[in-house]
């Protein structure tokens, strides 16, 4: 299962249900996919397919939609983000 927490533009953001407890989204349109930590700071994990400009538009998405990113994991994973 890989719920569905944000749509912007054509992006898709959404987390894994069986993945590392670290606080991360995943982002896919039909560019590429990419992987970002939340915490302790927005970082780009891994991508493939997305050039540098649609990596700082999700980037600068993510920064934006952080507090509603973070709520929504820690809704969906409760104490399993710990």
């Amino acid at each position: 299962m890989s719920p569905t927490v944000l749509r912007y533009k054509n992006y898709r953001f959404f987390f894994f249900s069986r993945e590392e407890r670290r606080i991360h989204v995943h982002v896919y349109s039909s560019d590429g996919e990419a992987k970002f930590w939340l915490e302790p700071k927005i970082e780009l994990a891994e991508y493939t397919g997305f050039n540098n400009v649609q990596i700082a538009e999700i980037d600068k998405i993510i920064t934006n939609h952080f507090n509603e990113i973070k709520h929504a994991w820690h809704k969906y994973f409760g104490s399993r983000s710990n």
